[in-house]
């Protein structure tokens, strides 16, 4: 198992950061769409409301990615640019760990592995509704990846 996590790793290591190659477009297209599906319940009951006519910047330096999130009358919608009120940043690894739950989030941002810069107030409050989503909303299958790819991170990183 340890060597399949291994693999898994190595094989992200190698084909995440030719994401940064893929048009604008395509990743749009695919973030909202699967964003849209599997938050469909918290979308319907409200959690995402603070990011109503607010942006949200993702950034993740080590593949050269960014996107800007905000809430519009159909669901979540990503932008290649727009004036963002709160940029939450870190490499993929530290989003891994925060998404599979494999690191306290708090952790995560006290250790400045991931940062948040502008609105603090809107930027704790999307690290809040992040940490308290149910992995339940995602499907098994994703679900049991993420926490897989986590667990090997952790066991990879230095005590």
């Amino acid at each position: 198992m340890l060597k399949r996590k291994a693999w898994l790793l190595k094989g992200a290591d190698r084909l995440l950061p030719l994401l940064r190659h893929v048009p604008f477009t395509v990743q749009r297209h695919a973030l909202q769409q699967t964003l849209n599906r599997c938050l469909a319940e918290p979308l319907r009951d409200g959690g995402f409301d603070l990011l109503r006519g607010r942006w949200l910047c993702l950034r993740i330096p080590d593949l050269g990615l960014c996107w800007y999130l905000t809430l519009a009358r159909d669901g979540l919608r990503i932008a290649e640019k727009a004036q963002a009120q709160v940029s939450i940043s870190g490499n993929w690894r530290e989003f891994l760990l925060l998404a599979s739950r494999q690191e306290d989030p708090d952790t995560l941002f006290f250790r400045r592995r991931l940062v948040i810069e502008g609105d603090t107030e809107l930027g704790l409050g999307v690290k809040n509704l992040i940490d308290s989503l149910d992995p339940d909303v995602l499907p098994v299958w994703l679900w049991r990846s993420l926490e897989r790819m986590g667990r090997g991170v952790v066991e990879r990183q230095p005590a």
